[in-house]
């Protein structure tokens, strides 16, 4: 088996775009294998940054997100979201928009925090 190519690894870069805005940059597959970390990481962020805002989430480098990845932007959505932190996703791929779309979660995921909180729940 070869190991993976660069661009498909997922690497984490963060900055502080304010006192209370971070904006993480995200290259590389978010997938099965890398879900768990971008979640972590992203955790520790939370945690650590106390009077956060805003967390950009910069999608531009994303080649690949599948299911796990999906899972894992909703979990950090949803942690966001219990700490009043709005999320964006910013310079999302093509591919990931038409991910959220068919997954019914685009809404979700890109709505501002206002809208996303009165939007019932789809059965």
């Amino acid at each position: 088996m070869t190991d993976p190519s660069p661009a498909r690894i997922l690497h984490l870069s963060s900055t502080a775009v304010g006192p209370d805005v971070l904006r993480i940059t995200v290259r590389g597959e978010l997938d099965v294998d890398s879900a768990a970390e971008f979640q972590d990481a992203v955790t520790e962020h939370l945690a650590t940054r106390s009077g956060l805002r805003a967390l950009r989430v910069d999608c531009g480098g994303l080649v690949l997100c599948d299911s796990m990845g999906l899972s894992a932007l909703l979990m950090v959505h949803r942690r966001t979201t219990a700490l009043g932190v709005s999320l964006h996703l910013e310079e999302r791929p093509p591919a990931l928009d038409r991910l959220l779309a068919v997954t019914g979660t685009l809404d979700h995921l890109t709505a501002p925090p206002a809208a996303a909180a009165s939007t019932p729940p789809s059965s």
